[in-house]
């Protein structure tokens, strides 16, 4: 009977974890030699914010992502989170909100950049602990756009302008880039195939201080077994 039950409890969490993967890209890792517990959480296409976007448009929704997050730092069994990354980026308000969420964690974080992480993509690539990126893997870094209607007045350059800042100044205070640099990627006007901006691909942002190391999903994962471990010394 025990042995029905712990197969059943074993299927259970096998629905569960497919249903996770499936709607929200997420997953418990937990079948490893260090006996840690990750969390994988993913932003996949475009960044939801405020307004839905057509249901045929791949994305991740904000208001899921942030109580996750509150969830996973709440959490006793929690050892650490590996964020991957493969967005073209989206709602600015929202992406910040989610960065600003996981550099407050007080787990050991690592993100990975997959096929790019472009725009607000970016902060996010840079909120961990440690970053990696694949060697194809794309940022591109680009100056505030906005859709629609825009009234051309000073006040809405201003605004404009101090949402850039907020961009620059949280992605130079978590990588190793300067402001300035940042900003001359953001207005570079050389690349043929962007009207305003910068496409670094793998090597590139390491270079350029933005991530921290070309890699792939072992090394990210030994990297955060590694701060995983350094932090459980330190208790």
């Amino acid at each position: 009977m025990s042995d029905a039950k712990g197969r059943k409890e074993e299927l259970d969490k096998e629905l569960s974890d497919n249903e996770n993967i499936k709607n929200n890209g997420e997953v418990t890792l937990e079948e490893n030699d260090h006996n840690h517990r990750i969390y994988l959480l993913s932003v996949i296409g475009e960044i939801e914010g405020h307004e839905c976007l057509s249901s045929n448009t791949k994305t991740t929704k904000y208001e899921h992502v942030l109580p996750k997050l509150a969830e996973i730092e709440d959490a006793d069994n929690i050892d650490g989170v590996m964020l991957l990354l493969n967005t073209v980026g989206g709602d600015i308000e929202s992406g910040l909100a989610i960065a600003e969420m996981v550099a407050s964690l007080s787990k050991p974080t690592v993100s990975l950049v997959l096929g790019g992480s472009h725009s607000i993509g970016v902060p996010l690539a840079v909120s961990t602990d440690y970053s990696f990126i694949v060697p194809t893997g794309t940022m591109v870094i680009h100056p505030v756009r906005m859709n629609g209607m825009v009234i051309g007045a000073p006040p809405t350059y201003d605004y404009f302008k101090q949402m850039q800042n907020r961009i620059i100044g949280f992605i130079a205070s978590h990588c190793d880039a300067k402001e300035d640099r940042l900003e001359k990627l953001m207005m570079n006007t050389t690349m043929l195939t962007k009207d305003l901006g910068t496409i670094l691909v793998g090597e590139d942002a390491v270079k350029e201080g933005i991530i921290r190391e070309v890699g792939g999903m072992k090394e990210a994962l030994q990297k955060l077994h590694a701060l995983i471990g350094n932090k459980n010394k330190e208790k």
